[in-house]
C-alpha cells in the first residue's frame, strides 16, 4: 500500500510529508521508504501559530483559521508528494497536523488538540485521509503520546540488549523497546533552545543552526540547577509534556530566579543543551537502556548530539551506544511521519495503533478519524488486490527501494 505520511512537529517550523510503500510478509511489516518532501510553513503562517500556542490565549475565530490555514498548507503539500514520490497513485495519507494544545492536569492528559482539517487533503488529491490520531488513547485513559513508541517497539525489539528509540524534536521522547514496552516525553528537546534564539536575536535566528552558538557557550550552574529542579522529570512514566509547560516565559522565570537575565545567549543556549542532554541520559539509565536510536530535528545539532554522548558515560549509562536512525536505515527527518503512515495502516486495517504500556490506556485502540477520499476506499495490498491480513503485525522491517 502507497502510503503518504505527513506531520509538524512541536517546532513548527515545516510539515514533512514520507511516501512510504506498506507490505505484509507474515507477521512482519515491510516498509519501503519511496522519498521525502518538506516545505516551511509560510511567514504569516508561521507566526499565526507561534501567536497562538500558549502561553497565549486564542479565540474560536483564530482556531478556525488557523484550522482551515493549516489543512490548506498539508494539503498543497500532500498533492506535491503524490505527484513527486507516488506518480499520483497514493492510496491512504495519514495526517497528524500540528499539535496546539496538549491538555495535561495532575499528571494526566485530559484533552489534545491537532489543527490541519483533513478534509482540505482528501478534496485536493482524492485520497482517503486518517487524522486526529492522539484522542481516541486519550479517551482510553492514555497520554495520547508519545504515539511514535509502537512503530518504535516493532522495528527495534529485535535488537540485542535494550535499546531506546529517542526522538529529539521541540520536546524529547523516548521508547524502551524491550519487554513491557515503556514511553514517555523526556522534558524539553529544542523547545526552549529555539524559545532563547528567537527572543535573544529579535528573531533574527529561530534555532541555533548547526549547533554554533551552543559550542561557543558555557553552561551556568545556577541555571541549569533551577531548570532541573522542575517537578515534571520526577514523575513517574507513562507521562507527556508540551510547550504548556516548556516555553519562553518558563525560561525567562527561571532566568530571574537565578539572576542570570543578563547571560549572554551562547551561555543560555549552551545551558539548555545541557538540560535536554542530561534529562535524556538520566531517562536512558533508569530504563536501562544499552543503546539508543535518535531522530528528528535535534539529531543535526552537532553540539546536542556531543552533550548527550558525554552525558549518556556520566548518568550511568556507560557504554550505551548513540546512533541515529539512518544508521539503520531510516533518516532521522523522516521517521516520525513514516510512523503515522505505518499508524494510518493499521487503522484502514482494523489493527491497533498504540501499545497500552506504553500510553497508560487501559488498552490498546484503533486510532484516528477516516476522511473519505473522491471514491471511498478499499485497502488493497502491493498487488492491488484486496489486502487480507492475518493479524497484527509483531515486527518492522526497513527495506531499501530496489534500484
Amino acid at each position: 500500500m502507497r502510503i503518504i505520511g505527513m506531520m509538524s512537529g512541536t517546532s513548527y517550523d515545516a510539515i514533512d510529508a514520507v511516501a512510504v510503500d506498506v507490505d505484509r510478509d507474515g507477521d512482519a511489516l515491510v516498509l519501503t521508504l519511496l522519498g521525502t518532501v518538506s516545505e516551511s510553513y509560510p511567514v504569516e503562517l508561521r507566526a499565526e501559530v507561534a501567536a497562538q500556542l500558549p502561553p497565549a490565549t486564542s479565540s474560536m475565530e483564530q482556531v478556525c483559521k488557523l484550522d482551515t490555514r493549516i489543512g490548506q498548507a498539508f494539503a498543497r503539500l500532500a498533492v506535491r508528494a503524490n505527484d513527486e514520490l507516488c506518480k499520483g497513485r497514493a492510496e491512504l495519507i495519514a495526517s497528524h497536523g500540528q499539535t496546539m494544545f496538549h491538555w495535561v492536569e495532575s499528571g494526566g492528559v485530559k484533552g489534545t488538540l491537532q489543527l490541519g482539517e483533513p478534509a482540505w487533503i482528501a478534496e485536493a488529491t482524492g485520497c482517503t485521509v486518517v487524522s486526529n490520531f492522539r484522542t481516541r488513547d486519550v479517551a482510553a485513559g492514555g497520554q495520547g503520546a508519545p504515539l511514535v513508541s509502537l512503530f518504535d517497539t516493532l522495528w527495534l525489539r529485535g535488537l540485542p540488549g535494550t535499546p531506546v528509540a529517542l526522538n529529539l524534536g521541540g520536546i524529547a521522547n523516548i521508547t524502551v523497546a524491550s519487554g513491557e514496552p515503556t514511553a514517555f516525553d523526556t522534558g524539553p528537546a529544542n523547545a526552549l533552545i529555539d524559545a532563547a534564539v528567537t527572543s535573544m536575536t529579535a528573531g533574527q535566528q529561530q534555532y541555533d543552526h548547526d549547533g554554533e552558538l551552543g559550542a561557543r557557550g558555557s553552561v551556568s550552574s545556577a541555571l541549569l540547577d533551577e531548570l532541573l529542579a522542575e517537578p515534571y522529570y520526577r514523575l513517574p512514566a507513562p507521562k507527556s509534556t508540551g510547550k504548556e509547560l516548556f516555553h519562553l516565559p518558563y525560561l525567562e522565570r527561571a532566568m530571574d530566579a537565578t539572576g542570570t537575565k543578563s547571560l549572554p545567549i551562547e551561555d543560555v543556549v549552551a545551558t539548555l543543551v545541557a538540560l535536554t542532554a542530561r534529562t535524556v541520559a538520566d531517562a536512558v539509565a533508569v530504563a536501562g537502556g544499552t543503546s539508543v536510536i535518535a531522530s528528528g530535528g535535534g539529531t543535526r545539532n552537532p553540539t546536542l548530539m556531543g552533550t548527550l554522548r558525554g552525558e549518556l558515560g556520566r548518568s550511568g549509562a556507560a557504554g550505551v551506544e548513540l546512533l541515529t536512525s539512518d544508521e539503520l536505515g531510516l533518516p532521522s527527518s523522516a521517521k516520525e511521519a513514516a510512523a503515522f503512515a505505518i499508524l494510518g495502516y493499521l487503522t484502514v486495517n482494523n489493527f491497533p495503533g498504540t501499545v497500552a504500556s506504553c500510553t497508560g490506556a487501559r488498552h490498546a485502540s484503533i486510532l484516528g478519524s477516516i476522511t473519505p477520499g473522491w471514491q471511498g476506499f478499499q485497502p488493497t495490498n502491493s498487488a492491488g488486490s484486496p489486502a487480507s491480513a492475518p493479524g497484527a503485525p509483531t515486527n518492522l522491517r526497513i527495506q531499501q527501494p530496489a534500484d
